[in-house]
């Protein structure tokens, strides 16, 4: 099983441009190595991974059906974090949110689209925009994410942010162009979890269903309980400009935590939800799952001019599972949150301390897409029915009736090479063969409670399902009582706790593609399957993959490696 990690791309829109060639170099480090101070000030911090020196990483920019081309150089060193990259040390890249049309080969799932970057060695991601939207993030964990737990992965630990990325929705302009005046580097948030050993150290007991951080970052920085809490310390996000309206994309980047998105006395305008356009929709407060991505426009109409307004305000985001030693009543308010600041603002520091109750959240099921292009198949029935329970059994989670813990071949190179097919490799509970053009409704099923569902399930038993290659109909959502085939949500993860959730999609991608947990203690525990999508196709026609330079080498070298180095 090996390392990945995610890298997200953001969508925003901009005017009309050709089509082009982006090349990027990103280098992966270690902060042991560069000195780098550690993201919420404990001393003695364990190492993480840079991307060219930063943490958080660089900023990928292309314009929407632009060809990206991203050599990654995995230049890791530290004992303490395994070196081999499926991007990182066993590091592979993941482009959420680009669906990888004919190049599954570049999607970056260790064990399924390609075997890691091996210390010292270098390889290109090549694949092209497309005409989707949304946005993504980037962490490290086992198989192809973020901050892997189990001890065969080497977890960089939390929201390893290795670049954000902007690919402009060209065609057309952004329908909600209007509704805002500022939207750039400035405006991304990224908000994840972050703890003080590397994961296969912090997470080594398995016996815990889900164990808690050590704090929160936002944009790659934030505080610890019983820490320093100087001012320089506190992430800020701003200063905006009274008058001014903010399109601010935020992304959870945490391995395990999802979070209660606010503004204090700021209402949010959501307007997108991974990628996908909604009809505009003002809340207090939203719940944003690890993977999940939300657009929300801030107008900024307190004047800091008037003595009732202090011109700083918490942006908070109060984390599920609680950071360690976190106590409401007798926590800094710094501590979780950031400064929402205001230019001109006569308080540096927010003076409120206790957070507003919230009037309205935004529910799953209430956002309507901008666009109606109806759900796969529309209102009839699909081609094909597969319910999908999400289990614990002892210390392993299951998708269906089986776990992912890998394979030494990855699945795209069995069907490439006409090896024994994945499916007796890994057995038919971890691969599923679903033909092409089909219509397929997947029901996910929480089983939530380790004595066979003896315990209602609530939002703390929470499964953010992801799956790559595709956007889905959410046709039922959490806490939706019946199914929804007019216009329903559209994105690629979705939460899963208190009822059955069902999705739809269509076949047209061919390519092996992971569906699998975003929490990543639950997805190196197993929790994942592979959907081999017409692997007929994938082999020749005219959706056969293309394979980047230099793919095929990566499993001959990575399998020469010490095990030390795996």
């Amino acid at each position: 099983m090996f390392l990945t990690h995610l890298l997200f791309l953001i969508l925003s829109s901009l005017q009309l441009v050709s089509a082009a060639n982006r090349q990027y170099q990103l280098q992966l480090t270690t902060s042991d190595t560069t000195r780098v101070d550690p993201p919420d000030g404990f001393p003695g911090s364990r190492p993480f991974i840079l991307t060219n020196g930063l943490f958080p990483g660089p900023l990928i920019s292309a314009q929407k059906g632009d060809r990206l081309l991203i050599n990654v150089a995995n230049q890791i060193t530290s004992p303490r974090i395994r070196r081999s990259a499926t991007i990182a040390i066993h590091s592979t890249q993941h482009w959420h949110g680009i669906f990888q049309q004919r190049t599954s080969a570049s999607d970056g799932t260790a064990e399924v689209t390609q075997c890691p970057i091996s210390p010292f060695q270098s390889f290109e991601y090549q694949f092209e925009t497309g005409q989707q939207s949304g946005y993504a993030y980037n962490f490290p964990t086992p198989l192809f994410e973020r901050c892997s737990t189990s001890t065969s992965i080497e977890p960089i630990g939390t929201t390893v942010i290795l670049a954000h990325n902007i690919v402009t929705d060209l065609y057309p302009k952004d329908p909600h162009a209007s509704l805002y005046d500022v939207d750039d580097a400035s405006t991304i948030i990224t908000v994840g979890d972050w703890t003080h050993l590397p994961a296969n150290e912090a997470f080594a007991n398995k016996s815990i269903l889900q164990p808690s951080p050590d704090s929160t970052l936002i944009n790659g920085q934030g505080l610890y309980m019983g820490g320093p809490t100087k001012t320089s310390m506190i992430p800020v996000i701003g200063p905006v400009q009274y008058g001014k309206r903010y399109r601010f994309r935020i992304i959870n980047v945490s391995c395990n935590s999802f979070f209660n998105i606010s503004f204090d006395r700021h209402p949010m305008n959501v307007i997108e939800a991974d990628g996908t356009e909604i009809v505009p929709r003002s809340v207090d407060a939203l719940t944003i799952f690890p993977g999940q991505r939300y657009s929300v426009v801030i107008e900024a109409n307190l004047n800091p001019v008037d003595p009732k307004n202090p011109g700083s305000y918490w942006f908070r985001t109060r984390p599920t599972p609680d950071i360690v030693n976190w106590n409401p009543s007798t926590a800094d308010p710094a501590v979780n949150n950031a400064i929402f600041r205001y230019e001109g603002a006569r308080n540096a520091v927010p003076l409120t301390t206790i957070a507003p109750t919230p009037t309205t959240v935004l529910r799953e099921f209430d956002m309507v897409p901008l666009s109606n292009p109806a759900p796969p198949g529309g209102t009839g029935l699909p081609t094909k029915k597969i319910t999908v329970p999400l289990r614990l059994n002892g210390t392993v989670w299951t998708v269906g009736n089986g776990s992912f813990f890998g394979t030494p071949v990855p699945v795209l190179m069995q069907i490439l090479t006409g090896m024994i097919p994945a499916q007796q490799v890994l057995g038919d509970d971890n691969v599923v063969t679903i033909d092409y053009n089909q219509t397929i409704d997947l029901t996910l099923t929480n089983d939530c409670d380790t004595n066979q569902n003896t315990t209602p399930c609530d939002i703390a038993d929470n499964h953010p399902i992801h799956l790559h290659g595709h956007e889905f109909a959410v046709i039922q959502a959490a806490g939706q009582s019946k199914p929804n085939y007019i216009n329903p949500p559209r994105r690629d993860t979705v939460a899963v706790y208190n009822n059955d959730v069902i999705i739809r999609f269509n076949t047209l991608n061919p390519g092996p593609w992971i569906f699998h947990c975003h929490i990543d203690w639950h997805l190196s525990q197993g929790m994942a399957l592979v959907f081999a999508e017409a692997p007929n196709r994938i082999i020749s026609g005219p959706d056969s993959v293309i394979l980047p330079p230099g793919w095929s080498n990566l499993c001959t070298i990575y399998n020469k490696l010490p095990p030390d180095e795996q």
